[in-house]
């Protein structure tokens, strides 16, 4: 949540510096083109969306578990990294279509609590996953911008991002079993919102980005800790600096 609440801050304390002044209008033709391009950095938070198979955590007749070795099974959230280019195609005045396509590195962890073989509920451990992914992105969206204001225009956005995990597919050593397999393509639906700052040389804009997988990435290969999951999706926060 602080990390959320940071970007945000990010996004906007540059909108409050630039309202506080009426300036003359920095590049006042700018969006009459109907082609812009440039290039984009970003940053954010890559995590697990966690869906529990039905029998997780129910008890056979017996007495015992239907998973007798997971107890628990949560995403962890680490960072994300990346650069792209973008190209902007004019619609009307108030509504813009952006493919910036991009390489972002970064990482997801899957902790456990597990019983060690052999054990009892009295000798629980935990086990962090640690999923390296490099994600080759082609997010397509739909932008929406409000009137001019002086030198700063705010925007919303949604659209679609397909993305390509290049990491997928990495042997997994042995020291780093057990571990799980994803699958190397995904679809996100994304929202988000920003605000375009129109400098004397060029067009910078401040976007804070929500996305939410739309497929279920995991590979089950016979594994208990694949067979927990109904379910396993990405998850996605991401702040990003264009320059056009």
């Amino acid at each position: 949540m602080k990390s959320k609440i940071i970007i945000a801050l990010i996004v906007l304390i540059p909108f409050c510096a630039f309202s506080q002044k009426k300036k003359s209008w920095n590049k006042p033709l700018y969006d009459a083109k109907p082609f812009h391009f440039g290039f984009t950095f970003n940053g954010g938070m890559l995590d697990f969306a966690v869906s529990h198979a039905s029998d997780f955590g129910a008890i056979n007749p017996d007495g015992t578990y239907v998973f007798d070795s997971v107890m628990t099974v949560e995403g962890i959230a680490q960072p994300l990294l990346g650069a792209g280019v973008v190209g902007v195609m004019k619609i009307n005045d108030y509504f813009d279509l952006r493919f910036s396509p991009g390489l972002s590195f970064g990482q997801r962890n899957i902790e456990y609590v597990m019983i060690p073989e052999n054990s009892s509920l009295d000798t629980l451990q935990s086990h962090t996953m640690k999923i390296e992914s490099a994600l080759i992105q082609f997010p397509l969206h739909l932008k929406y911008r409000a009137e001019r204001e002086s030198n700063y225009k705010p925007y919303i956005l949604i659209g679609m991002n397909y993305t390509l995990d290049l990491a997928a597919n990495k042997k997994i050593k042995d020291e780093e079993k057990p571990k799980i397999r994803l699958k190397n393509s995904d679809i996100l639906a994304e929202v988000g919102f920003g605000i375009d700052y129109y400098l004397q040389y060029f067009k910078l804009s401040t976007e804070l980005r929500f996305s939410y997988g739309l497929t279920n990435i995991v590979v089950y290969d016979g594994l208990e800790q694949t067979r927990v999951f109904k379910r396993l999706g990405t998850k996605m926060v991401t702040f990003a600096i264009f320059f056009e």
